[in-house]
């Protein structure tokens, strides 16, 4: 592991003793008391950062999925279980995380464990605060869900490099009727509660299920999806071919009896709710709806602002996206309105490759190349780099038709398994080339690979603010790494240029859908219109975003919200510091402690400041 620099740690440190020297009182401190209450700090800081571990480790153990995820192999035969009585076990055991946690003596903390305690103590608090909430989502849709996550972690997480991976992934498919049996209880609870997804969510979740049993061994054709992957994988393995086969064997045995099965019966689950499901898109339709949504975009926003002043910042802000696009305009010589602009880059053919493999190639080609150009000037940006390595792919077959437009999957804990670009090439028309280079460097570098890697590998912070999430940091830096390239020569082609604004205007106008529809009864199609008249996207794009916007309510507020906050936080940042202020420093300050809510951002800015 790479020594990370850490300046606000250091800060923070300089900001106590000033504190210090400040004080009125005139009894000198004997040697001795001081070195005592120092060895005390140091104790309570190392029991505190050990607890924090055991609970992160805690929490991941008793998740076999999130496990894969980071590498782990110990429950790697196993499922998630994600039944009722296991949710108030979970519950159980956060109050009891959380009684530990209070247990400790925070005033013998030093600056960076008292943070460590605040944001564990505000985790777990909010954990038991929101189990009111649990129902209130959606477990399947069109962006995610156990019907296709199950299928991605054994294609892309459960790897098989010996005869024990190979049978723990049999086990799994094993598992799976219990685990959907779970799943179908789950909605119907939430359906019996009124929390139905609208009904435009049933074909592609049952959609999504037929293809993982499609193909064989379930029916004549190409391989499934499944059985290539474990036939492929398994055809590996230094074992002799009797041992392959009985491996390959005991596969397709628990893909007919296991597998297939389970799926039936989700699918006919899902029809069943479909029968009862309704074309209302919000939350508010909800018992409690408008509470639980002020409750999420708290959350999601790491802020107290209200839904109607998010809609209000949105508007505002596409207003002033859409002056800059006509700067572009005049660059690029183009005679018309914005509106008929937006047309003339949505249709043009010059701005979309091919739906051949040939042309889906050099899309990866291509971003690829974006990012390995990126990679060559990070110094001139950053102190600390990641040291896990960064790959771009397309997203697989079996899920393109209804996952996101690009997307960012973490390396392993153990950084053996690189971080991942995903790219979705299903319709080329809806990645147009002048928004690749915005996309790289938001899914790439600098963006969530910088900040996501650099997290995973920080030393001397506990592991739950390594992994830890925060939507309005984590986006809102994906957002900010759009702009960065700019400000250092980037975007030479003005088209793509005008392709990061497009970006940019598409997560301004998600301030005003998301809120549109949850708190002001806006319909899908409200939502699209406004859209396809305020961007240049294709309406595919458009339909995909507020259907995202409807399953997933208050999470794309997160980005623009996220953005400006670090934008405002690095220009006050240059006006109090002048010529003291250093880019790279700065983005050291954001990044070298893990993800944190933005008001903690705002302090270690504050604090980077005022150490200066």
């Amino acid at each position: 592991m790479m020594q990370l620099k850490s300046i606000s740690m250091a800060v923070s440190l300089a900001f106590l003793l000033g504190g210090c020297a400040q004080s009125t009182s005139t009894q000198p401190v004997s040697p001795e008391v001081a070195t005592s209450a120092e060895t005390q700090a140091i104790s309570e800081s190392e029991k505190a950062n050990q607890l924090f571990d055991e609970i992160f480790m805690e929490n991941v153990m008793r998740s076999p999925m999130y496990q894969s995820y980071l590498g782990i192999k110990t429950d790697q035969d196993k499922w998630d279980d994600i039944s009722p009585k296991r949710e108030l076990e979970d519950l159980e055991v956060t109050k009891q995380q959380l009684a530990k946690v209070k247990a400790i003596d925070v005033a013998k903390l030093d600056a960076q464990t008292k943070l460590s305690w605040q944001l564990m103590e505000q985790q777990l608090q909010r954990g038991i605060d929101d189990f009111k909430w649990r129902h209130y989502n959606y477990p399947v849709n069109q962006m995610f869900g156990l019907h296709s996550s199950v299928a991605s972690l054994l294609i892309n997480q459960h790897r098989i490099s010996d005869v024990t991976d190979a049978e723990a992934y049999i086990s799994r498919l094993n598992g799976l009727p219990v685990l959907f049996s779970q799943l179908v209880e789950n909605l119907n609870t939430r359906a019996a509660k009124g929390i139905v997804a609208p009904k435009f969510v049933y074909p592609y979740v049952i959609n999504d299920s037929q293809n993982i049993i499609t193909g064989a061994p379930f029916d004549e054709g190409e391989d499934s999806t499944l059985w290539a992957d474990f036939s492929g994988k398994v055809a590996g393995l230094d074992i002799d071919e009797s041992a392959k086969q009985a491996l390959l064997d005991d596969a397709k045995n628990a893909l007919i009896d296991s597998v297939k099965p389970a799926y039936e019966n989700l699918i006919a689950g899902l029809k069943k709710i479909e029968a009862g499901a309704d074309t209302k898109d919000g939350v508010w339709k909800f018992p409690e709806g408008e509470a639980f949504f002020n409750n999420a975009l708290a959350r999601t926003t790491t802020t107290d602002l209200t839904a109607n002043e998010i809609h209000e910042i949105g508007l505002s802000e596409v207003d002033r996206i859409h002056d800059e696009m006509r700067e572009i305009m005049k660059k690029v010589k183009f005679d018309g309105t914005l509106q008929e602009f937006f047309v003339y880059m949505r249709e043009a053919d010059q701005f979309i490759y091919s739906s051949d493999e040939q042309g889906r190639k050099r899309y990866l080609d291509e971003a690829t190349a974006y990012i390995d150009n990126m990679k060559s000037r990070l110094d001139e940006l950053f102190i600390t780099k990641p040291k896990a390595d960064l790959i771009v792919k397309a997203v697989e077959p079996f899920r393109e038709k209804s996952a996101g437009k690009a997307f960012y999957q973490q390396p392993s804990m153990d950084g053996s398994r690189p971080g991942t670009y995903y790219a979705n090439l299903y319709d080329m028309a809806s990645m147009p080339t002048y928004q690749m280079e915005a996309l790289a460097y938001h899914e790439g570098v600098p963006g969530h690979h910088m900040q996501i890697a650099i997290a995973q590998e920080l030393q001397g912070i506990p592991k739950f603010r390594k992994f830890g999430r925060y939507t309005a940091y984590t986006e809102g830096w994906g957002l900010y790494s759009e702009l960065v390239p700019k400000e250092i020569g980037l975007y030479e082609d003005p088209y793509s240029d005008f392709g990061r604004l497009a970006m940019e205007l598409w997560r301004a106008c998600r301030l005003v859908v998301d809120t549109g529809i949850h708190a002001m009864k806006w319909t899908r199609e409200q939502g699209i219109d406004y859209y396809v008249s305020n961007t240049p996207n294709a309406k595919a794009d458009a339909v995909k975003m507020v259907e995202r916007h409807i399953v997933l309510p208050s999470q794309a507020t997160a980005y623009k919200i996220g953005m400006n906050k670090i934008i405002e936080l690095r220009e006050k940042a240059k006006t109090e510091m002048g010529d003291k202020f250093d880019i790279r420093e700065f983005h050291d300050v954001v990044l070298a402690q893990g993800p944190v809510p933005l008001d903690v951002l705002a302090q270690f800015v504050d604090e980077y400041i005022a150490s200066k």
